[in-house]
């Protein structure tokens, strides 16, 4: 008698809201998944607007890294696709405009003069840590709000729905997050400068 062959189970491939799931389970199986599914595009989205093939995976990578870090914060209505494809936009976005400050700085910077060192690297990480020391004495709630808008790039609306409260209220946190770091920040910002 011939032996029967093994059924070998068949997996189907899981749909957003499967994979939203299982990701806000911390489902390692799940991201990976999603990784597979969604990353190529994230690259390619990215790399329209940034035109800079390197620039763009490291933007990709770095939403699919954002979306395992906050998987617990996601709700069950979030189009996952859509959520991604916004999350590159805004992150690429943000990679444009920070380059075009660089650049448009990089000018103006005043240059060193015989008596000073010109020790950039010294003078970049004191800013930082002035920058984290500010950014630290924020309150939580209003330190979360800026990071996701600032840091993230999430639009008010993406951090309301994230966060759990309104539009208005990310506005207010944004405003007295920015208000507290021109504070902090003064003798680094240029007369007149924003944030």
């Amino acid at each position: 008698m011939a032996a029967r062959p093994r059924r070998t189970k068949i997996t189907r491939p899981m749909d957003e809201a499967e994979l939203l799931a299982g990701i806000r389970r911390g489902d390692d199986e799940a991201f990976a998944a999603a990784f597979r599914e969604f990353y190529a595009a994230l690259v390619s989205s990215a790399d329209r607007i940034v035109r800079d093939p390197a620039a763009a995976e490291d933007v990709a990578q770095e939403v699919m890294l954002e979306l395992w870090r906050r998987r617990a914060s996601l709700t069950g209505d979030v189009r996952l696709r859509a959520y991604l494809h916004q999350s590159v936009r805004n992150r690429a976005l943000n990679h444009l405009r920070h380059a075009r400050v660089v650049r448009q700085g990089e000018p103006h910077a005043p240059a060193p003069s015989a008596s000073e060192p010109a020790d950039a690297g010294q003078v970049a990480g004191d800013f930082g840590a002035a920058v984290a020391g500010a950014l630290a004495e924020l309150p939580d709630e209003v330190r979360d709000t800026f990071q996701h808008s600032r840091v993230d790039g999430l639009t008010y609306a993406e951090i309301a729905g994230m966060m759990g409260i309104s539009v208005k209220t990310v506005e207010a946190r944004m405003g007295r997050a920015l208000r507290l770091l021109r504070e902090r920040l003064a003798e680094w910002l240029p007369a007149g400068g924003g944030w």
